[in-house]
């Protein structure tokens, strides 16, 4: 069989003159007033459009300049702690009541909350025999490729797919946000067996909430604590939006101004966080700490700590990128207030779990890896913790397998990416187009006999 993944010399030779006429002198970018990243020098985004889902605060103006204070993070003008505190004392679930803030900008009333949720389990189903035809089908190792396949796939299932008035919109993202967590795990379950597990195909409950039918699709015996599915639905609540800017929110904007359909545009965002500097850094995380762990021969050794978290920066630990994964955010630097809230959780899980050491190790190193980065390099704002740095800890103690780390981001995302999806629908004037500076010099043309 003939192996088309194999890179040929004729491959090679091409991409080597790819390189070749390709690469743009880094000195244009200054010259031309370039904005790489769509970020200036600081680090701040260029201001490409207006929302009303989320805001991101990281600095405050004072006395005329802006200077770094405690990240906050605001749904719908709603500051997140609140939310969190009010849903957590109440003991209910708050992703399903996040998803409807987010995306038609007001807190449900009790009755809307309740139609909401009987919406999502009528819509918690897929075609009949997809699971069959569909994701067993092709199992991959990727779920973020399969999850990408399999929601353009819905679009063979829906007579209304290209329709993108705002109520057939409304109903095809309520029902992707409904379904993502079931091809998740579905997708996971498929390549689990391709690589010689046991098959697990559970029913989802429209009863449950969306982080409870994630651990009862997931588990053998579909059990959990209730602490557990309180944790994930936390994390959901967390991840479900930060932005407009964000690659795959800015994504989804794009791609929703050119007018097409709700899976393509849901597909491409996919195909966004797949990307590892955006969506895959807790599994970055993870791995680094089992490094770690690995190479520290005490775990509450401060100096031994400290010696590792400078050979990560020294390129010479790990993955020898340079990094301390999850240290650090494009946009906060005091602290990410997603982190903040989360840690609390990690805390009452890892008693839990009896993983106090761990727990302790990942607290050392949220509070040593700043003076570190700080003591090595030269670096314009502070450094804290984000929110992925306890993700992938979670996610671990809950026993989810990695390969699924980056699709639980993207079932929560979904409701952000629904919000804004609609968002652009209703403020739509012209299609996103920036300009891109052409400084390639003109060049008469040689005809073919004479190259």
């Amino acid at each position: 069989m003939e192996d088309f993944s194999r890179i040929t010399p004729e491959l090679e030779a091409l991409a080597s003159l790819c390189s070749q006429n390709s690469s743009i002198d880094p000195a244009d970018y200054t010259r031309y007033d370039v904005k790489r990243g769509l970020r200036d020098v600081n680090g701040i985004g260029v201001v490409a459009g207006l929302t009303e889902i989320s805001e991101i605060v990281s600095s405050k103006e004072v006395d005329g300049k802006l200077v770094p204070c405690e990240g906050e993070l605001y749904y719908r003008g709603y500051p997140i702690e609140a939310l969190v505190e009010d849903f957590t004392q109440s003991g209910r679930f708050g992703f399903e009541e996040t998803a409807f803030l987010l995306m038609f900008g007001q807190l449900p009333t009790h009755q809307q909350l309740e139609d909401f949720h009987y919406q999502l389990g009528l819509y918690r189903t897929l075609p009949s025999n997809f699971v069959r035809d569909v994701v067993m089908k092709a199992p991959s190792q990727d779920m973020m490729n399969s999850l990408a396949r399999s929601v353009l796939t819905m679009a063979g299932y829906d007579s209304a797919a290209d329709d993108i008035s705002l109520p057939n919109v409304v109903r095809q993202c309520v029902d992707l946000l409904s379904i993502l967590p079931l091809i998740a795990v579905y997708s996971y379950q498929a390549y689990a067996y391709k690589a010689g597990q046991s098959l697990y195909i559970h029913a989802p409950r429209p009863d449950l909430s969306t982080a409870e039918n994630i651990l009862t699709l997931l588990r053998p015996d579909t059990g959990y604590t209730p602490l557990e599915a309180r944790i994930l639905d936390l994390c959901l609540v967390l991840h479900a939006e930060h932005g407009g800017g964000n690659n795959s929110t800015f994504t989804t904007h794009v791609v929703t101004s050119s007018g097409t359909d709700t899976y393509s545009c849901i597909a491409a965002a996919l195909a966004s966080l797949k990307g590892p500097r955006h969506g895959g850094a807790n599994i970055k995380v993870t791995r680094m700490f089992e490094d770690m762990k690995a190479n520290l021969t005490d775990w509450t050794d401060e100096d031994a700590i400290r010696a590792y978290l400078r050979g990560l920066l020294h390129r010479e630990r790990f993955d020898h990128a340079g990094l301390i994964y999850g240290m650090g955010h494009a946009i906060y630097s005091i602290s990410d207030p997603r982190a903040t809230i989360l840690h609390r959780s990690v805390a009452q899980l890892s008693k839990e779990k009896g993983l106090g050491k761990e727990y302790a190790l990942y607290s050392a190193v949220e509070r040593l890896a700043p003076e570190v980065i700080a003591e090595e390099r030269h670096i314009y704002k502070g450094v804290s913790a984000n929110v992925d740095f306890y993700s992938g800890f979670v996610y671990r103690m809950l026993n989810i397998p990695t390969e699924l780390y980056t699709p639980l981001f993207a079932v929560a995302r979904m409701a952000g990416w629904s919000a804004h999806r609609m968002e652009e629908l209703i403020n739509m004037g012209k299609i996103i187009r920036p300009a891109y500076k052409s400084v390639e010099p003109r060049r008469d043309y040689i005809p073919l006999e004479a190259r």
